[in-house]
């Protein structure tokens, strides 16, 4: 009957040993682990950063106080000496701006705040050199008190674990040593572990304040922030730009090709010239694919060492428009198309951006209605380039459920030139049609 009673305590007893164990090495970790020591080294550096201010007032009230090591007032001028110190390490910490990229540095290689520490900030306005001098002289004040306690309580724990059995100590004239210890080794000892533990509580109790403080005083600035939210801007708008492009340039490509290549199958043993020239025609769109696609690819060099990237097609370029109806055309799409007036009035940046709007638009009458009439009319009207493409309405448009993003395209360029865009259908046919005033792409 006892066994049977004492069994499930013992299960009991024996499983809280493991969570006991767990709980002292969890405590042990935060004490003594890798990142409590480098915390505490960077507390130590803040008071090795402390000692030139110290070490200047000190000897300014020595001078002013006429008063020696052995003097009453020795004490007191080592606490006012230490308190004199730190608002001239504010002063320093506000004038050089340098001190917050060293601080911040320091904190995040020491691992003094959350996760890592704090974040660089390029914030130089005198509110964010306020918040490095308060970063500052928290880290010199704590740091320094830490420094100094590191430097005594060791010493100190070693005279009294060993006072008891040494004769020449007990000797001694240390006041103090007796009236903790009594002379007695238990004393000596509890003392001893009691003044390491006030030593680690209290380096570990103002590694916590820097920790907390950490994002406040060094993390990034309202500044920083609008900084960061500008660069993500422009990385969404280099990653959006590259998609339209590779949408408009690539996915051209693919529509006439699969044309191309499905015309050709279809007669390539009742007509076999046709279905050379289909070929040769596919070899040179997929060219151009692949170099206007290299065109493409520059746009992310201008994001990661700021070159120029080469500019794309154009309406009014070698390879602009009519390579493009060329294009087209052989694909098998009868195409009537009409310019009026000169492409090569028209700005880089809007012949280019036009450039890909008709591209698209024809991707889109390959891919939806096939090999179906197409009118495209251009025309350099007052101060505005026009454009309007008008073809069967076959299939829904690209912004069908699950289709792709040739129209939002088109959209977001002619939004970003202040341009007009309009596109739909009357139920027989489908009209795109876009203006793009000229003036606002002098560039």
């Amino acid at each position: 009957m006892a066994d049977r009673t004492q069994g499930p305590m013992a299960g009991t007893a024996g499983a809280a040993s493991p969570r006991t164990r767990g709980a002292l090495s969890r405590a042990g970790s935060a004490l003594f682990g890798r990142s409590a020591r480098l915390r505490w080294v960077h507390l130590i550096l803040g008071g090795a950063l402390l000692m030139p201010f110290y070490l200047l007032t000190h000897t300014a009230l020595n001078v002013l106080a006429h008063a020696d090591e052995g003097s009453d007032v020795w004490v007191a001028q080592q606490f006012g000496a230490f308190g004199l110190a730190l608002p001239i390490a504010a002063a320093t910490a506000a004038a050089f701006p340098l001190v917050r990229d060293l601080e911040g540095a320091a904190a995040r290689a020491l691992g003094a705040g959350p996760e890592g520490g704090p974040t660089p900030s390029a914030d130089r306005t005198w509110a964010a050199r306020v918040r490095t001098s308060c970063w500052f002289v928290l880290h010199l004040g704590l740091g320094g008190i830490v420094s100094g306690l590191t430097l005594a309580i060791p010493p100190a724990a070693v005279v009294l674990l060993t006072m008891p059995f040494s004769a020449r100590l007990r000797a001694t004239e240390l006041s103090w040593s007796h009236a903790l210890t009594l002379g007695h080794p238990a004393p000596a000892l509890l003392t001893a572990v009691s003044l390491l533990a006030l030593l680690t509580l209290t380096a570990q109790g103002a590694a916590a304040i820097l920790a907390r403080c950490s994002t406040e005083l060094l993390g990034p600035t309202p500044l920083d922030r609008l900084a960061e939210a500008e660069q993500r801007t422009v990385r969404l708008a280099l990653r959006n730009r590259l998609a339209r492009e590779l949408h408009d340039s690539v996915g051209h490509a693919l529509s006439a090709v699969t044309l191309q290549a499905g015309a050709a199958r279809k007669v390539l043993d009742r007509d076999p010239e046709f279905a050379r020239q289909a070929l040769a025609a596919i070899e040179e769109t997929t060219r151009r694919a692949v170099a206007e696609l290299d065109d493409v690819l520059g746009l992310l060099r201008e994001d990661s060492d700021g070159s120029t990237a080469p500019p794309g097609p154009a309406l009014g370029g070698p390879d602009g428009l009519d390579a493009l109806l060329d294009r087209t055309r052989a694909a098998g799409v009868p195409l009537d198309a009409s310019v009026d007036g000169d492409l090569r009035e028209v700005p880089p940046m809007v012949s280019r951006e036009a450039y890909r709007i008709v591209q698209e638009g024809l991707s889109n009458a390959l891919r939806h209605a096939g090999r179906v009439p197409v009118r495209l009319r251009i025309a350099v009207v007052d101060g505005a380039l026009e454009i309007e493409m008008v073809n069967p309405a076959m299939a829904p448009p690209s912004r069908r459920a699950g289709g792709g993003r040739g129209l939002i395209g088109v959209e977001e360029r002619t939004a970003a030139l202040r341009g007009r865009f309009e596109a739909g259908s009357d139920g027989a046919r489908w009209r795109l049609r876009v203006v793009l005033p000229l003036g606002v792409g002098n560039r």
